[in-house]
């Protein structure tokens, strides 16, 4: 048993014995339960739905000519688009930041606008159990919601085209959700830490919107800019294109967009062999166009797997102690 110091609602402290995840668990099922039956999750889930079901339908459509001998016809369904609708995958992008940001906003200021902060904390919760659980419960909400579809879609496919999926697209298809439930972490942490440093719920999620805007409009522009600026091409020599070229990818990929788009394209389609710049010289001997077996897939983007996941952690870790420095009153 560890003795801790906690605040009370009157501003002083208090020791308490027991572990500082005493009351994890309850914290994670109420707020859940709060998640799922909120007007908020309603209107997230019918777009969602409406979403996945417009473009399976146009992909659907468009793959009914295609053979059945296609390995990987079902990986088609994420990818597929049609005008003026694009595929699936590419909604994604724009949508898991949303509901990520959707679910965290006001998750810990939310509290306060209550008046609610102080009474939660003078239970036999600490801080630490609270933002842990508040956060799980988010990124188990986000993962039942993305599972939802991913079997929506699936069974939608298999209808529509009478083809069962193969042990090879299931792996590839459980790696994409992985990954999606990691890059909607990252946002559901940002979201979270500006809830923490803000107080009004709306300066939260403008902050947070303004954040994945900057990412998803700006950064690759910027990215193309400050590579220019810092490694200039003077002399026209090919090593000056290369090392160009090479940190202006280095810099896009500060971008959880282009994480995760790099993750999604090389998972989906299995032809894809490398997410960098790639020499006609290095690719000497390769078969094109030959798709990788899985574990191949994963070691081309095992680099920007860790990276959605650490980045992930990082963020929540900072909002960890940000929460932890706060004051907290009745």
């Amino acid at each position: 048993m560890t003795a801790q110091t906690e605040a009370v609602p009157d501003g002083g402290a208090r020791r308490r014995e027991g572990s500082p995840w005493t009351g994890l668990w309850a914290v994670v099922g109420k707020e859940m339960a709060d998640h799922l039956t909120s007007a908020r999750m309603r209107i997230l889930e019918v777009l969602i739905v409406l979403t996945a079901a417009g473009t399976v339908y146009a992909a659907v459509h468009n793959l009914q000519e295609t053979t059945a001998e296609d390995p990987f016809l079902l990986l088609k369904l994420f990818t597929t688009g049609q005008d003026p609708l694009p595929s699936f995958a590419g909604f994604l992008g724009f949508l898991i930041p949303l509901i990520a940001i959707a679910l965290a906003f006001d998750s810990v200021n939310g509290e306060f606008s209550r008046r609610t902060m102080s009474r939660v904390l003078a239970q036999p919760i600490y801080r630490d159990a609270l933002l842990l659980g508040k956060f799980m419960a988010g990124l188990c909400t986000l993962a039942l919601v993305l599972a939802a579809i991913w079997l929506l879609i699936i069974g939608a496919g298999i209808v529509g085209m009478g083809v069962p999926p193969s042990s090879e697209e299931i792996g590839r298809i459980l790696w994409f959700l992985l990954a999606s439930i990691f890059y909607g972490g990252i946002w559901l942490a940002l979201g979270m830490v500006f809830s923490v440093i803000f107080r009004q719920p709306a300066t939260a999620a403008m902050a947070s919107i303004a954040v994945w805007l900057f990412f998803t409009v700006f950064w690759g522009i910027l990215a193309g800019l400050l590579a220019q600026t810092l490694r200039p091409v003077e002399t026209g020599l090919p090593q000056e294109i290369i090392s160009q070229a090479q940190l202006g990818l280095a810099l896009t990929r500060l971008s959880p967009n282009t994480l995760y788009s790099e993750v999604m394209v090389t998972l989906l389609q299995p032809s894809i062999r490398s997410v960098g710049l790639v020499l006609p010289m290095q690719l000497e001997g390769a078969i094109l166009g030959a798709p990788l077996p899985l574990h191949q897939s994963l070691l081309v983007v095992w680099p920007q797997l860790t990276g959605l996941i650490a980045v992930t952690i990082l963020l929540f870790a900072l909002g960890y102690v940000l929460f932890q420095r706060q004051e907290i009153r009745a």
